[in-house]
């Protein structure tokens, strides 16, 4: 079974995530919503794929994964993007009441 809202989606065990991502901000957080997907500030610049790379971290540090559990599946280029997270270890408190926190 699949479950999901406009911000995520559990798929066979992953989650998939919509991110709008805000380079250079003053520390990496979530930061709630903004549109149909999850903020996302963190402190990398948008310059020569650093801010994608810092981004994955991020994840992989709040899901409790790898960093190749984490992959950008779509808007490399652009503030919006998918990710999905490959079987994560926990879902970060941050998140409570943006996503259900019950791992298929």
């Amino acid at each position: 079974m699949n479950r999901s809202t406009t911000y995520w989606q559990w798929q066979e065990g992953d989650l998939l995530l919509r991110c709008h991502l805000q380079p250079k901000a003053a520390r990496d957080e979530f930061a709630g919503t903004h549109g149909d997907s999850v903020k996302i500030r963190i402190t990398a610049p948008p310059v020569e794929g650093r801010a994608n790379a810092h981004l994955i971290g991020f994840l992989a540090r709040q899901f409790a994964v790898a960093k190749r559990d984490v992959s950008i599946i779509s808007g490399e280029l652009g503030r919006q993007k998918r990710v999905r997270i490959r079987q994560p270890a926990l879902i970060p408190a941050s998140l409570d009441g943006i996503l259900d926190d019950n791992v298929e």
